[in-house]
């Protein structure tokens, strides 16, 4: 199966000059908790998570009106719509991350696959996924 069968398709998305709190207020009204951070062009830049706003941004004593660029992961792990979701789900899984980017040939955000996407495809795959990203943040939160 492709990842365009699973992801949701032109997800919101934000600039990495967008505050926290926009972001923030985005993700409140897409029942959402990661936003594609984009250029002008829709390139994809990073993204930027609740676990973000929350480590990066409230933990730290930053104002709500830092920008997204401020606290968002730069690095992040893109698939294309044309990738199979056993690829996804293992950068899923390699990353230790839960939502992925999906970008057309040109680099620009189309979409975005998640963790639940991919139950809805494959149980035991879901759940293998879980738990590979749950448990290095469980390890990751005790250490």
């Amino acid at each position: 199966m492709r990842v365009s069968d699973v992801m949701t398709a032109d997800p919101t998305c934000c600039s990495p000059e967008t505050t926290v709190r926009e972001a923030a207020e985005l993700m409140a009204d897409n029942d959402c908790g990661c936003l594609p951070v984009v250029d002008e062009d829709r390139h994809v830049v990073g993204v930027v998570t609740d676990r973000d706003i929350t480590c990066r941004c409230v933990a730290e004593g930053k104002d709500p009106e830092t920008p997204v660029a401020e606290v968002m992961t730069s690095q992040a792990s893109c698939c294309g719509p044309d990738d199979d979701v056993d690829e996804v789900a293992r950068i899923m899984s390699d990353s230790k991350i839960r939502r992925v980017p999906v970008v057309d040939a040109g680099g620009c955000c189309i979409g975005m696959v998640a963790q639940a996407d991919l139950a809805r495809t494959d149980q035991q795959q879901a759940g293998d996924v879980v738990g590979e990203v749950s448990e290095e943040n469980q390890s990751s939160s005790q250490a």
